[in-house]
């Protein structure tokens, strides 16, 4: 079925061992209640689901538990899981707290085994007490000295890095589960939070947590002119404070501009993006939830890279705008402040880049003809 990759690390398992029955040649019983952990970030909690979709679908019979906070559950609503509430601000925030909560999953869950997908101090302590209470565990292999590699050398020469959804099944492979590479979502039908649909919708998300991976202002502004100009409808998402500010004075200037902030949460903004024509987003959660409703994504790439592993599960590296610069990919997140202070590699993805990009996958390339 899936192929062995063993690139995860696995703590008290058998080689050979298969999901939905003993291991080959050992006689072991396999997990009947895998334990998922990855509380952050959302971006990465987001292509999740890929990979438990491709587990589940190999292992219909496994109980399914996903360790993660609360915000994050309508990511999995496609999925027959369930959920291990982890409050990492609260009774959760501490090394502590993690010891904790996992010294009790067994008697209080019924699990035999955990996958740590996250690969942090917290979830370590996690797997670790886990494990000394008999627990099985197998955790994630990030390919940090990969990444540092790529980013010294621009990518050039390199081949893409291993996905991070492909990771994530190497974990499951590594405590014995046959699990293969997951299919690209398919679209499903979703309502639409805003009503019955005329004519093209277009979803923006310019912002990220980070500089280097945020569309400059000017364009974004530009880009929304032109977006609003061409299109039924223009949805901007994003976040509070600044963010807001940008998205409402944009309403307010274009009538058919709708900006997302406290008009949904995260189950409605996935059921938004299932029925938008296109997504233009940075490398931020948007993309990713975009590839989980198989919707068509523009990803524009700045600081970071999408040869990292990080491209939305599925989304055509074809639709992928970035600039070739010897300066770039700068940081694996984009969290370094630009040497040049200017952040010239996504001033380098001008707004005609995008919205052409936009014509060619919606089909309405004719009625931009001399404008990008």
């Amino acid at each position: 079925m899936g192929r062995k990759n063993s690139v995860g690390t696995a703590n008290g398992l058998p080689n050979g061992e298969r999901a939905g029955g003993a291991a080959a040649g050992s006689g072991a019983p396999v997990p009947c209640h895998l334990l998922v952990m990855r509380t952050s970030a959302m971006g990465d909690v987001a292509m999740l689901p890929h990979a438990l979709r491709a587990l589940k679908e190999a292992c219909p019979e496994l109980r399914i538990t996903v360790g993660t906070q609360a915000m994050f559950r309508p990511f999995f609503s496609s999925l027959d899981v369930e959920f291990l509430e982890v409050d990492v601000k609260g009774a959760q925030h501490s090394l502590l707290g993690m010891w904790r909560l996992a010294s009790g999953i067994r008697r209080r869950l019924g699990v035999d085994a955990v996958a740590d997908v996250h690969g942090t101090l917290r979830s370590m302590a996690f797997t670790l007490a886990a494990r000394l209470h008999g627990i099985r565990t197998a955790s994630i292999r990030k390919g940090r000295a990969e990444k540092r590699a790529f980013i010294r050398c621009g990518g050039r020469g390199m081949e893409p890095l291993r996905h991070s959804v492909l990771r994530y099944c190497d974990v499951f492979r590594a405590l014995g589960f046959e699990c293969p590479d997951p299919k690209p979502a398919l679209p499903t039908g979703r309502p639409n939070p805003f009503g019955p649909k005329t004519g093209t919708w277009i979803g923006f998300a310019p912002f990220s947590a980070h500089a280097g991976k945020t569309y400059p202002e000017e364009q974004s502004r530009e880009l929304v002119r032109m977006l609003s100009e061409r299109y039924g409808r223009v949805f901007i998402h994003g976040g509070g404070g600044a963010e807001q500010a940008f998205a409402e004075e944009m309403e307010r200037t274009y009538p058919n501009v709708t900006a997302l902030y406290g008009k949904v949460r995260f189950a409605g903004e996935m059921d938004l993006i299932a029925n938008l024509d296109c997504v233009v987003t940075m490398d931020s959660l948007v993309m990713h939830l975009a590839s989980l409703v198989a919707t068509p994504v523009v990803s524009v790439w700045g600081a970071t890279h999408p040869g990292l592993g990080f491209l939305g599960y599925g989304v055509s590296p074809g639709n992928v705008l970035q600039a070739d610069m010897a300066c770039r990919p700068c940081s694996v997140f984009g969290n370094k402040p630009c040497r040049y202070g200017d952040y010239r590699c996504l001033k380098a993805v001008t707004p005609e880049m995008a919205a052409r990009r936009v014509a060619e996958i919606t089909g309405s390339l004719p009625e931009c003809s001399g404008n990008g």
